[in-house]
């Protein structure tokens, strides 16, 4: 089997499995997504939506952010890694969007990526689950099956590699849930320390399997 049928037969066995995945992060509307994503960083989607509840009761737009400031904005993250840095990031992207872009979030990378705390990553995310671009977000999770899976090379050593190459990897089809696919797999399935191989629907496909057999 070619390269490029067992990435194909890959991803159509993830798409089988799971035709339409989403975020695990809970939002109510774009904003909020954003604020998720980037309170997100470094901290799980699980101790994020412990957060945001009583958050996005009182902060459901930029204006609310505002109104709320660094003091009563700070008390509803404390839980969450890197509070005050986020605090200031979420704080400074709710005030750029009021101030350039009418309170609204902008779907163009230059525009998002403009705004606090948003990197190229986090604006593919963003783009990815809110308005179906096709861009392959690479976190921890799809760096280490982009590796597992032989979708790039020993080589692609850091994750703007990775996600550099993804792209002209992995079929044009398969983008728009490339990135949805592969984080949850590595995050229930092949996680990092113990994968359950036993239980993975595309164990055919990975030639890590037999490398850890031998262990």
């Amino acid at each position: 089997m070619t390269q490029l049928k067992r990435i194909t037969a890959l991803f159509e066995t993830l798409q089988k499995g799971n035709p339409n995945p989403k975020s695990e992060l809970d939002y109510i509307n774009e904003f909020t997504f954003a604020v998720a994503v980037i309170l997100s960083a470094q901290s799980t989607d699980k101790g994020v939506n412990k957060a945001t509840p009583a958050l996005f009761k009182v902060a459901k737009t930029p204006q609310d952010v505002l109104k709320l400031g660094y003091d009563g904005l700070e008390p509803y993250l404390k839980t969450i890694g890197l509070f005050r840095n986020k605090t200031k990031s979420i704080l400074k992207m709710s005030q750029t969007l009021v101030d350039k872009f009418d309170g609204k979030l902008p779907r163009d990378r230059k525009s998002l990526t403009s705004l606090g705390g948003i990197g190229d990553k986090t604006a593919s995310v963003i783009r990815n689950e809110l308005w179906g671009e096709h861009d392959i977000a690479v976190d921890t999770h799809v760096y280490r099956l982009a590796h597992r899976l032989n979708l790039v090379s020993a080589s692609a050593n850091t994750a703007d590699k990775v996600a550099a190459l993804l792209p002209t990897i992995v079929p044009k089809q398969f983008h728009a849930h490339t990135s949805d696919w592969l984080v949850l797999h590595g995050r229930y399935i092949c996680t990092a320390k113990k994968p359950k191989c036993d239980q993975c629907p595309i164990a055919q496909h990975c030639p890590s399997v037999q490398i850890r057999k031998t262990k």
